[in-house]
C-alpha cells in the first residue's frame, strides 16, 4: 500500500524553512554554494520537481554500484507501466516523439506549445490518461495540425491508435462505477476487450480456496485474455512470457545487484526476486516478499515488482513499480519507536476484540531519502509505502513502511501558504497549520503505513479483500489506514514516546487539514460535474463526508459561510475523534467479515457524490493561484564512471535540464518493448 504525495501538499504543507538549508559555507567561508533549484518547470495542471540524495556521498563505492543498478533494473522496465496502462499508449508516445525530435517547422505557434503539452502530460501520466483523474487527455491542438506534424516528419500513427487521441473511445482509464460496467467502462490493458466481469469472477473461484491460509496474489503477475474459442487464460509477466523483454533485462541488472549486496540476506532476496521474474510463479513471489520484509540490515533497500493493484478495477493485478532508498538515519531511528509500540496501537484501537492482532508481528518503519524511482512511482509518487500486500504475509512475517523524506522536502521546500490562506478559516488555522501541520503529516503517513495497514486481521474463511469488497476495496483500506493515524494523532501517546511536542496542537492542525481537504480542497483536482473515482480521493472524501453528518446533532463540524466563502470548521476535536474511532471499528469490521454490501454503501453514499455548488465555489476561489495541484519529479541521473578495464570507478550524482530532455534520454536509453504486446 502507498501514500500518494497529495496527503502531504494538498493545500496542508505551508511550513516555512531556513535558506541555510540549502546553503553552506565553504572552508574558506567567503563563498556560498547556490541554493538547489527544486522547481524544474510547470504545464497543465502538473508543476515539475527536482530532489536531491541525501547520504549519498558517505555511501562505499560497493553500496553506490548497489544503489545503480537496482535504478538501472527500475528504468529499464518503464516500458512496461506504458502499455499495462493502455494498449495503445507506447505506439503513441514513440510517434509523438518521433516528431517531436525530428520537427523543423515553427516551433512558436500556439499549436506547437499544445503539442509539446500534450506530450508532456504522456510523459508525467505513463499514457494519454490522467494519473490521478483517470479521464483521457484532449489534445488542445486540431486533428488538421496534428496530421501535418505526421507528414513532415515522415510518422507512422494509424488504426485505433491514431483515432482514440481526438474520439471519444476508451476515456477513462479506471472505471469504479459499477453500473458503466468495471472492464467495459476502463480501458487500462489488463485485460482483453472481449472479457466480462462475470468471466474473471469465474476465473478465479475455480481457482481461489477461501480456507487456505496462505494464499498466493491471484493474478497479479499477468493479463487475463479471452480466446477466439471462448476459454480464458492468463498471459503472465515474465522472461518468457508477456513483457519478457523487458523483464530480460530487469533481471541482468538485478543479477548485477546480487554481486553487490549488502549481506546474504539481501542478497538471498534479491536472488528470489530474479527467480520469480523467471518463472513468473506467485509462490516464489510470496517467498521474495517474506525474505525481503525481514531483511532489515543494510543501508540499501528497493521496492521492485508488480506491487499496487488500485489500476484494476477488479483489484487483482499490479502494476509496475520501482523505488531505490538509501536509508536517512536520524529520522529512521526517531520513528523506530513506532514501529516498538505497534501492539500498543492495536491493544488501545477502537475495533472489536474479535478483529484485533494478539501479536503484531515485524512492523519494520525508517525515513528513506529516494535514489531512483520508475514506473508507477514516477514521475507522480508515494510519500509513503507500506509493504507486501498480502495480508497473510503481513500477519505472519510482519512487513516495511517507509516514509520518502527527501521527496517529502522538495515538496516542503516548493510550498507555499497562499492556497492554505484561501481555503483555512481563519488565522488561528493558518498559524497552527504552519506550526504543526508539517511534523503531523509526518506522523500521519507513518501511523496510516506502520500501525493503520498492519492492524486487524480477516476472519478465516472469509477471503482477501480484493474477493469480498471488490471495486471498494481499495478505498475502504486507504481509509481504514487514514482513520488508524487520525485517531492516534491527539494521543498523549506520541508525546510520551517524544514523537510530538504537543498532542492538542499536533491533532487539531491534522485534523483541520483533513476536513478541510476531505471536503473543500481536493475538489480542484475535479472536472466540475465529475464524481470521484480515483480510491485516496475516495476515502478522504468518505471519512471527512461521514464525519460531518454523524457530528450534525452535535455541531462536531459546523458548515460555515463567510464573505460568500463555504468552510467546514471543527467545534469539537474530543467528539470529532470519537466518531473517527466509530467508523474506524465499522470498516474493520467491513474488512474482517468481509462485507460487501455495507463497503459499498458507505463508499457510494460517502466518497463518490460531490457537492456542485461547492465544487464550482472551489474551483472559482482556486482559479486566481498559478501553482498545478499535481507534482511530480524527474531523477538524479546516476552516471558511472569506469576505467579501462570497465570497472566502475565512482558513481556520479547530476540533476537533468529538464523534464523534456530526461524523457527523451529515456527514451533512447530504456525502450524495451514492442509498440504492441
Amino acid at each position: 500500500m502507498k501514500i500518494k504525495y497529495f496527503l502531504v501538499v494538498m493545500l496542508m504543507t505551508s511550513v516555512l524553512f531556513s535558506c541555510s538549508n540549502n546553503t553552506k559555507e565553504n572552508k574558506n567561508n567567503k563563498e556560498t554554494q547556490a541554493p538547489f533549484k527544486y522547481e524544474v518547470e510547470q504545464f497543465a495542471d502538473v508543476k515539475i520537481l527536482r530532489y536531491q540524495i541525501p547520504g549519498f556521498d558517505e555511501l562505499s563505492l560497493k553500496q553506490k554500484e548497489l544503489v545503480y543498478y537496482l535504478s538501472q533494473a527500475g528504468m529499464v522496465g518503464r516500458d512496461i507501466m506504458y502499455d499495462q496502462n493502455y494498449r495503445h499508449n507506447l505506439k503513441i508516445r514513440r510517434a509523438l516523439e518521433h516528431i517531436y525530435t525530428n520537427y523543423n517547422g515553427d516551433k512558436t505557434t500556439g499549436d506547437w506549445k499544445n503539442f509539446e503539452t500534450y506530450l508532456k502530460r504522456i510523459w508525467f501520466s505513463n499514457g494519454i490518461h490522467h494519473h490521478y483523474s483517470n479521464d483521457k487527455f484532449k489534445p488542445a491542438f486540431s486533428q488538421e495540425y496534428f496530421n501535418a506534424l505526421l507528414k513532415e516528419t515522415n510518422t507512422k500513427l494509424t488504426g485505433e491508435a491514431y483515432d482514440v487521441i481526438f474520439n471519444d473511445a476508451d476515456a477513462k482509464k479506471v472505471n469504479l462505477d459499477a453500473s458503466k460496467g468495471l472492464l467495459k467502462g476502463s480501458a487500462v490493458n489488463f485485460y482483453s476487450p472481449n472479457i466480462t466481469e462475470q468471466d474473471v469472477d469465474t476465473f478465479y473461484a475455480s481457482k481461489i480456496d477461501k480456507n487456505d491460509a496462505t494464499p498466493i496474489e491471484y493474478g497479479l503477475n499477468s493479463k487475463l485474455i479471452k480466446n477466439e474459442d471462448g476459454t480464458i487464460e492468463e498471459k503472465v509477466w515474465k522472461v518468457d512470457g508477456m513483457y519478457g523483454k523487458a523483464i530480460e533485462k530487469i533481471v541482468f541488472w538485478l543479477e548485477k545487484a546480487v554481486t553487490v549486496a549488502e549481506n546474504e540476506k539481501q542478497a538471498k532476496a534479491l536472488k528470489l526476486l530474479i527467480e520469480y521474474y523467471k518463472t513468473g510463479d506467485l509462490k516464489i513471489w510470496d517467498d521474495y516478499n517474506i525474505v525481503w520484509a525481514t531483511s532489515t540490515e543494510g543501508d540499501i533497500d528497493y521496492i521492485n515488482g508488480f506491487i499496487e493493484v488500485y489500476n484494476d478495477p477488479k483489484a487483482y493485478r499490479g502494476s509496475y513499480e520501482t523505488i531505490v532508498q538509501i536509508k536517512d538515519f536520524d529520522m529512521s531511528k526517531k520513528m523506530a519507536v513506532v514501529s516498538k509500540n505497534a501492539q500498543w496501537f492495536e491493544d488501545n484501537s477502537t475495533i472489536d476484540e474479535n478483529y484485533k492482532k494478539k501479536n503484531v508481528v515485524g512492523v519494520s518503519y525508517k525515513t528513506v531519502n529516494v535514489a531512483s524511482e520508475a514506473g508507477d512511482a514516477s514521475p507522480s509518487t508515494p510519500i509513503g509505502v507500506n509493504l507486501p500486500n498480502n495480508n497473510w504475509i503481513r500477519q505472519q512475517h510482519g512487513s516495511k513502511s517507509v516514509s520518502l523524506g527527501n521527496l517529502i522536502e522538495a515538496y516542503n521546500q516548493a510550498g507555499g501558504t497562499d492556497k492554505l490562506k484561501e481555503f483555512a478559516f481563519d488565522e488561528a488555522e493558518v498559524n497552527a497549520e504552519i506550526k504543526y501541520g508539517h511534523l503531523a503529516d509526518k506522523l500521519h503517513t507513518a501511523l496510516h503505513e506502520v500501525i493503520g495497514h498492519a492492524s486487524g486481521k480477516i476472519n478465516p474463511g472469509v477471503g482477501q479483500p480484493k474477493e469480498t469488497l471488490k471495486n471498494y476495496s481499495s478505498t475502504l483500506e486507504e481509509a481504514r489506514a487514514d482513520l488508524v493515524g487520525l485517531y492516534y494523532l491527539p494521543d498523549e501517546k506520541l508525546v510520551e514516546m517524544k514523537l510530538s511536542p504537543n498532542a492538542a496542537g499536533i491533532g487539531k492542525a491534522a485534523y483541520d487539514g483533513y476536513i478541510r481537504n476531505g471536503l473543500i480542497t481536493q475538489l480542484i483536482r475535479l472536472n466540475l460535474g465529475d464524481d470521484i473515482e480515483e480510491a485516496h480521493m475516495r476515502n478522504r472524501q468518505l471519512v471527512a463526508s461521514w464525519a460531518f453528518e454523524k457530528g450534525k446533532k452535535d455541531n462536531v463540524i459546523e458548515k460555515v459561510v463567510k464573505n460568500n466563502k463555504t468552510y467546514f470548521v471543527i467545534r469539537d476535536y474530543a467528539k470529532l475523534r470519537t466518531l473517527f474511532g466509530d467508523l474506524l471499528r465499522e470498516i474493520q469490521r467491513i474488512k474482517s467479515e468481509g462485507d460487501f454490501e455495507a463497503g459499498k454503501t458507505l463508499v457510494e453514499t460517502y466518497g463518490v457524490k460531490v457537492d456542485q455548488a461547492i465544487h464550482k465555489e472551489v474551483l472559482e476561489r482556486n482559479s486566481k493561484f498559478k501553482s498545478a495541484p499535481y507534482s511530480g519529479f524527474v531523477n538524479p541521473v546516476l552516471v558511472a564512471e569506469k576505467d579501462a578495464a570497465g570497472n566502475i570507478t565512482a558513481i556520479k550524482v547530476t540533476q537533468p535540464i529538464d523534464f523534456t530532455t530526461q524523457m527523451l534520454d529515456y527514451a533512447k536509453r530504456y525502450t524495451t518493448l514492442p509498440d504492441t504486446n
